[in-house]
């Protein structure tokens, strides 16, 4: 399965290094022109920590030839001269774990999105397509993302599913597709691997993933979400992850890091977990060398109206770190971690000429950004032409119910004569991944169990989607806020993907999952009967095929009419969207029922 862009661009890779260090010295040493200058800039130096005034940097290939104090020796007859004005010289900016698929867009879309805000550099990790479509969706991406103008690397997914035996999703990969995956040109490491109590536990699927990807010597990526930090915890470290960003507590990052893993700190447009963790740095006085900023999901609404890695950088300085080891955070350090030093990460020469000129450091003010030697955005415009990106008819038409659902597929019944009962519910924390597993009691009329909207009880519920079963499980979710009948259904249900109904009405649940039936998936909003938003994502049932500013207007549209129904939740969307995923805590939902993720077991939902 292979897609094929509509038009082709002129913003492939710089030739390697070593195909390229003859004209690099000839450039540096002044015996070749360079093609561009740019001069007078404050070099931001992320290797020395120094901000060096008077700097001119030249480019030629796409590669940084020579950086200093003057350039004129490079200089020839056709030399583009370019002039920084004594603003700040920034490496490019990298994101080193994200979703792609969260931005609800194609990676060309999500690329267009991010390079005003001076994103040069993605590590993708595409396991939302790879619990749909198997490996013939990652290669999708992966081709996709090898014809961007920027740096976007693929981490190969490592858990589907993301929990055996706790979930089925729409496909399963093992060790030997990770071993041919590795073989991909742009494949840059294993994903997060989240099947942490497999790798505790020597599983021979988790470890032999690990070992594939060790055997090439790329990096094998962690998520342990787990707040326990004993004997399984140093199981898994031992298991050969290599960073983390599920940590949520200072203490969280601290351990991480001192058993030699890399700590990422994560602000995405959900997940609020730069605040706390980077005390390890600014009141524990730790070594800020092994702490990585990163975003994980983000929104196409943070992308178009808040930023990316710019808005990150910006709140970690504002957290109290200095602005220069927040960019080595975001720089550096993650070149580092992927092993590409010598490819990215900073403004050194034989580097990727991804450059930024920045008028203020500390609110990341970006006025230009370079990548690979080329000016592609400025005072927040792209100014380069991403041609669009095709989708196979294969990548489509992938939420299959199996029947058309009503009110009745909703019903939860109660034991026989019970007039109140007590159920398991899944307690939303605002602003994080991890759940609450709380408990309450809840009326039954009819020998239904109903909800209780006075204490913020609704309804959530699983419907499969991948083999046209027709099977729902119901339950409980607490948080959303919700005060009006009215329900959300969405087909992107991390990680396995089906659809997930969260509501207060039974008829509006079987409205909004019967409506994405219709349309291939995405996320709508009922009330009272009526459809109030709706974010159409036909590829896979997780991306739109439209422009990402489209796709956020509309996504803007859903978030108000969440609000209109009562929910106060930051992000609701992102929040919905995680409820499924049973390898974080405590409690979620899945196909299999109602798990409790802090023993990795199913429990009953009614206590």
């Amino acid at each position: 399965m292979n897609a094929a862009p509509n038009n082709s661009n002129n913003y492939s890779r710089p030739k390697p290094w070593m195909e390229m260090a003859a004209i690099l010295v000839d450039v540096a040493t002044g015996r070749k022109p360079a093609d561009t200058i740019i001069r007078n800039g404050k070099w931001v130096n992320v290797y020395s920590g120094e901000i060096i005034a008077g700097t001119d940097i030249a480019i030629v290939d796409g590669r940084i030839a020579y950086v200093g104090e003057n350039a004129d020796h490079c200089v020839g007859n056709d030399t583009e001269l370019l002039n920084a004005d004594g603003r700040y010289l920034v490496p490019g900016l990298c994101d080193a774990h994200m979703h792609v698929e969260s931005g609800m867009v194609t990676v060309t879309e999500f690329t267009r999105a991010v390079i005003p805000h001076g994103t040069t550099t993605m590590f993708i990790d595409p396991h939302e397509i790879a619990n749909v479509l198997g490996m013939p969706g990652v290669r999708l991406m992966h081709d996709e993302a090898e014809a961007m103008p920027i740096n976007v690397h693929v981490q190969m997914p490592s858990c589907i599913p993301s929990a055996p035996g706790l979930e089925v999703g729409g496909a399963e990969l093992g060790p030997a597709d990770i071993a041919e995956a590795m073989t991909w040109p742009n494949i840059i490491g294993l994903g997060e691997v989240m099947d942490f109590p497999g790798v505790a536990g020597n599983t021979p699927r988790m470890l032999g993933e690990i070992a594939a990807t060790m055997a090439t010597g790329k990096t094998v990526g962690g998520h342990y979400a787990s707040p326990d930090l004993g004997p399984e915890f140093h199981g898994y470290v031992a298991g050969g992850p290599e960073d983390d960003h599920e940590g949520t507590r200072v203490i969280d990052a601290i351990s991480r890091v001192r058993q030699g893993m890399r700590s990422m700190l994560r602000l995405g447009s959900a997940w609020y977990d730069v605040a706390e963790q980077v005390k390890a740095i600014t009141e524990h006085g730790l070594d800020p060398r092994n702490f990585i900023l990163c975003t994980d999901d983000s929104h196409s609404g943070t992308l178009v109206h808040d930023g990316h890695m710019n808005r990150v950088v910006r709140h970690a300085i504002q957290q109290g770190l200095k602005p220069i080891t927040a960019i080595q955070m975001a720089t550096l350090n993650t070149a580092q971690h992927f092993r590409l030093e010598r490819e990215l990460g900073s403004i050194a020469p034989g580097r990727i000429a991804d450059i930024l000129i920045v008028s203020d450091l500390p609110t990341m003010a970006i006025d230009q950004v370079f990548g690979r030697g080329k000016l592609i955005a400025e005072n927040g415009n792209l100014n380069i032409d991403i041609p669009a990106w095709s989708y196979p008819e294969s990548a489509k038409n992938t939420v299959k119910l199996g029947k058309k659902l009503t009110a009745v597929d909703f019903d939860i019944a109660a034991p026989t004569g019970a007039n109140k009962v007590k159920a398991n519910v899944i307690g939303v924390v605002e602003n994080q991944a991890p759940t609450r597993a709380l408990i309450s009691e809840l009326a039954v009329r009819d020998g239904m169990v109903e909800m209780d909207s006075v204490n913020d009880v609704c309804q959530i519920a699983l419907v499969e989607r991948h083999r046209a079963t027709g099977d729902v499980v119901n339950g409980f979710v607490s948080g959303f806020g919700y005060n009006v009948p009215c329900a959300m259904a969405s087909s992107v249900a991390h990680d396995c993907h089906h659809m997930i109904v969260v509501g207060t009405s039974k008829e509006d649940m079987a409205l909004a999952a019967n409506r994405l039936g219709e349309v291939g998936g995405g996320v709508v909003i009922f009330a009272g009967g009526k459809e109030l938003a709706m974010v159409e994502m036909s590829i896979a049932g997780l991306m739109s095929e439209e422009r990402a500013e489209v796709v956020a207007a509309k996504a803007d549209k859903l978030v108000a009419a969440m609000a209109d129904c009562g929910c106060t939740l930051n992000n609701a969307y992102m929040q919905h969207s995680l409820l499924a995923l049973v390898v974080i805590p405590e409690i979620r939902i899945s196909d299999q029922g109602i798990i409790d993720v802090r023993k990795f077991e199913k429990i009953d939902l009614l206590v």
